[in-house]
């Protein structure tokens, strides 16, 4: 992946631990800030990736990097007897549990603190799996994605919504404005944690996107790899199966 992007410089923990402490710092303010960074577009995005797993009739999934649970409480939706929502940081996790509480759907969506590189599950235990805006946050990348294809099922669907660069004139020059300047300003006005946003922006420009991501998805064994990049790029979706 080249370089490593980590919020914090000067520390000197991992970037797991890093990434788990500045999201229990953002926890409480994370939801309403994201809508605003994204003026509420990120809703279409996950509303596109429930349709897909949907459409797989799934029994079991897992929502790793689920932060306050929006795609697992929206997942809901696909009929799964079972949803379960992994992520780092207890902050996020607990505001989740008390969306879920409020949505009256505690018995079918279970929120646990884990890491999405040693996952706490036998092999082949979901049909289907999801990623959104998670996995530029894991410190091995291919190692998080062996273990979500260890984790699951033969002919199950993996689906990773991740943001990306537009290629494009002008939205290409538009889009490293907006992240390199406006993202980084919100973040210092409106978040406890000051470095947060500069970090998000940063990570997100440095993570592999569109056909390079598929190439390691495919070198990890996935296989019907394929990707759809949303509203002129700023995103992509990734499908691939096992």
């Amino acid at each position: 992946m080249g370089k490593k992007i980590t919020p914090y410089k000067d520390s000197d923990l991992g970037k797991k631990k890093q990434v788990e402490q500045m999201f229990d710092t953002i926890s409480t303010n994370y939801d309403g800030l994201n809508r605003v960074i994204s003026f509420g577009i990120d809703v279409k995005w996950r509303k596109k990736v429930v349709k897909m797993v949907s459409e797989t009739n799934p029994h079991a999934v897992l929502d790793i990097a689920t932060g306050t649970g929006d795609l697992a409480i929206s997942l809901a939706k696909t009929g799964a007897k079972r949803i379960v929502g992994l992520d780092l940081s207890e902050g996020m996790l607990a505001v989740g549990r008390k969306k879920i509480r409020e949505e009256d759907l505690s018995e079918r969506i279970e929120m646990i603190q884990g890491d999405s590189e040693a996952l706490p599950f036998e092999d082949n235990t979901f049909d289907a799996i999801t990623v959104a805006f998670g996995v530029r946050n894991f410190e091995n990348l291919e190692k998080g994605l062996a273990e979500i294809l260890r984790v699951l099922k033969p002919g199950g669907i993996f689906v990773i919504l991740e943001t990306s660069v537009p290629t494009k004139f002008p939205f290409k020059q538009g889009y490293y404005f907006y992240t390199r300047n406006l993202l980084p300003l919100i973040g210092k006005l409106f978040s406890k944690d000051k470095v947060a946003y500069s970090y998000l922006s940063e990570s997100a420009a440095a993570f592999p996107y569109g056909d390079k991501l598929n190439n390691i998805l495919k070198e990890i064994g996935f296989i019907d790899v394929s990707h759809k990049p949303q509203t002129m790029g700023v995103a992509t979706i990734y499908s691939a199966s096992k």
